[in-house]
């Protein structure tokens, strides 16, 4: 027979070493902790010290607010704040920690020391001291500035299980810079140094224009990642979005790079995940993983962040709002990245002087635009269509019709061989005379009776340039004012015809086609509810749904494009995405599917000869396509070498 165990209450130190556990997982943990003490005190500087990737010491100091002297002892003591102390300010709380919890948790598993001063006079400072918390905080004079270092020896000296846990210093110092880049993205107003065994790592100064802000980016995360990145800034409904977000062929093989900010706080949320992912569906390459620092603005009565220990997941009140504003902006913003989108600043480029991929260019700043779903971008001002930029000017002479056509006649003339290649198709080529796609391209001729190039501005070009040649019946060779630019015509043709197809579908109403037997499904009481709430927006997708029973739903629709699809799986994905999301993408992807299919094959195919006019076609095409810079599989359709890198490739001027 098992003995009778009575209730006890715990020792303190216990339950702190407990909470600990909760708390202070490695020495990035404790760093975090430490510096939302100190962004919460009001610093301006903040400065980050370690040793041994911080199990042997781990200080922060910083110029805030500081603590009074009575109150050092209690800074110790479990659940003992000063952010809140009502229920109503945990409803609305903007600082980082609330809890309590921290420098109670820290100390019961480490040697701390504690000196604050809340004076300017830099001799009236107080420290206090807790090993393991084995005895009562020891108070005494310790002159210091204004402010509070947090000085933490010998992470879990008492809890050797514990510290066996820990991985090398390389290892644990790489989760401290990790915490340390969050928190210094989180906060640019602040300035911040990060030291590792006595060598200075990060020093960076304040600031909060935008050129200071993408400074402390380029520091942080590399210039790569500002080179490729879009800036956006938008505001609807109460809801503010800005930061940046990483190009599709800027991806990155793990998710190391993804940064998203609720009201000041580094979050990991699903709902959030979902909307992002969603918003880089089709211009992804698979396997490949987005990058963005993103900040999302949210009245904070409208956000739950009292929903996890380490505060890293937050709940929305209303997730369907929050949800759809992310997906929208995001999708908007990538859209309007299309081939060609140059700004006015010089072309970035590789140190090998190899060709970028996907944008010649950094993309200008993405701002405030009406939000809907995009279509199709308006026509640019270039004969033929195509969107053009203001002309890069430079000494070079800008690229010109006639500067086009004097090229190809010197090339004429000592290449009369290749005349038949460069202005007509191949008649022998698989495909010729019966490939619908290039026949919709020489439809768009600007001239249908000769091979002529489109008129530009006097003092403009468009962004892709005029096509002079095609290389091995894959590529197109197409000079700009920069330099030179490839295009694969298959993958970008294929995305043109993927958008308009996009365009077709979501513009009108779905063709939706009966069944001619309604299937029937077993379904849940919450997928029943769902179903019935829900009725509108799967009317809206060709889908009519009917509740047949209690636990029974009767599919009697679905979309046309959708005839053959595995009807039970679809419906039971699309009824968890709007019980989890607020909204089903679950149908839109697969038609989307379908889509990239039939525009894949109805695209202009390898080896297709094509005249310049319909070269040139596509490239105006390409200038006024959202998300024209990767095909439908997330591939790039073109790369660009400018005039600088072929003459460093040569070494010219050196």
């Amino acid at each position: 027979m098992s003995e009778t165990r009575r209730i006890q209450v715990l020792d303190p130190r216990l339950a702190n070493q407990i909470a600990a556990g909760e708390v202070v997982e490695r020495p990035a943990s404790v760093v975090k902790e430490l510096v939302e003490n100190a962004i919460d005190a009001g610093s301006q500087r903040i400065e980050v010290e370690l040793e041994s990737g911080g199990a042997r010491l781990i200080r922060v100091r910083d110029d805030g607010s500081g603590i009074q002297e009575d109150d050092l002892p209690l800074a110790l003591s479990r659940h003992a704040t000063s952010k809140i102390a009502t229920l109503e300010h945990l409803e609305e709380v903007l600082s980082l920690g609330f809890r309590g919890e921290a420098l109670a948790s820290i100390s019961s598993v480490s040697r701390l020391e504690l000196i604050s001063n809340i004076d300017e006079d830099p001799r009236s400072g107080w420290r206090v001291v807790a090993e393991g918390r084995e005895m009562a905080p020891r108070v005494s004079p310790a002159p210091h500035p204004r402010g509070t270092s947090v000085t933490v020896r010998d992470l879990f000296f008492n809890t050797p299980a514990r510290r066996k846990f820990l991985r090398t210093e390389k290892t644990e110092f790489g989760h401290i810079e990790e915490a340390f880049r969050r928190q210094a993205l989180s906060r640019f107003d602040i300035g911040w140094v990060l030291r590792h065994n006595q060598k200075t790592l990060h020093q960076l100064r304040p600031g909060n224009s935008l050129v200071e802000r993408e400074r402390r980016l380029q520091a942080l995360l590399g210039k790569a990642f500002l080179d490729n990145a879009l800036h956006l800034d938008l505001e609807v409904g109460g809801l503010r979005l800005w930061g940046w977000v990483g190009l599709p062929t800027h991806s990155r093989a793990q998710a190391d790079h993804q940064y998203f900010f609720v009201n000041g706080r580094v979050v990991r949320d699903r709902l959030v995940a979902h909307a992002i992912r969603q918003a880089y569906r089709d211009v992804l390459f698979h396997g490949r993983h987005p990058v963005f620092v993103l900040y999302l603005e949210v009245d904070p009565t409208l956000v739950d962040v009292n929903v996890h220990p380490t505060k890293h997941e937050v709940r929305f009140r209303d997730g369907r709002m929050v949800h759809d504003f992310l997906f929208s902006s995001l999708y908007r913003a990538l859209g309007d990245a299309r081939a060609g989108g140059h700004s006015d600043t010089e072309s970035h480029e590789t140190g090998s002087g190899t060709p970028e991929m996907g944008v010649a260019e950094r993309p200008v700043e993405w701002q405030q635009q009406p939000m809907s779903l995009p279509g199709h971008a308006d026509a640019g001002d270039w004969a033929g269509g195509g969107s053009g930029g203001e002309s890069g000017g430079g000494a070079r002479e800008g690229v010109t019709p006639n500067r086009v056509r004097a090229f190809m006649d010197g090339y004429r003339a000592l290449h009369p061989e290749h005349e038949e290649t460069l202005l007509t198709p191949r008649q022998d080529a698989p495909g010729a005379g019966g490939d619908a796609a290039a026949t919709a391209l020489a439809e768009r001729r600007v001239d249908a009776g000769a091979d002529t190039l489109p008129e530009a501005d006097a003092t403009r070009a468009p962004p892709l340039g005029y096509a002079i040649a095609q290389l091995h019946g894959i590529y197109i060779l197409s000079e700009t004012e920069r330099g030179m630019i490839l295009v694969d015509m298959h993958a970008a043709h294929e995305r043109i015809v993927y958008e308009r197809m996009k365009t077709q579908v979501h513009d009108g109403a779905i063709e939706a086609q009966p069944l001619l037997v309604p299937v029937s499904l077993a379904a849940s009481a919450a997928e029943v509810e769902t179903a019935e709430n829900e009725r509108e927006a799967f009317a809206r997708l060709g889908v009519e749904l009917d509740v047949a029973g209690p636990e029974t739903l009767l599919v009697r629709q679905l979309p046309a494009l959708l005839g053959q699809a595995d009807v039970e799986p679809l419906i039971c994905g699309m009824l968890a995405d709007l019980e989890r999301y607020g909204r089903s993408d679950r149908l839109e992807a697969h038609i989307n599917d379908l889509l990239s299919t039939m525009a894949c094959h109805g695209s202009v195919r390898a080896n297709r000869r094509l005249t310049l006019t319909e070269m040139n076609a596509l490239l105006r095409d390409m200038e006024r396509t959202e998300r024209s810079g990767q095909c439908n599989h997330g591939r790039p359709t073109w790369c660009e070498m400018s005039m600088k890198a072929l003459d460093r490739l040569f070494m010219r001027g050196q």
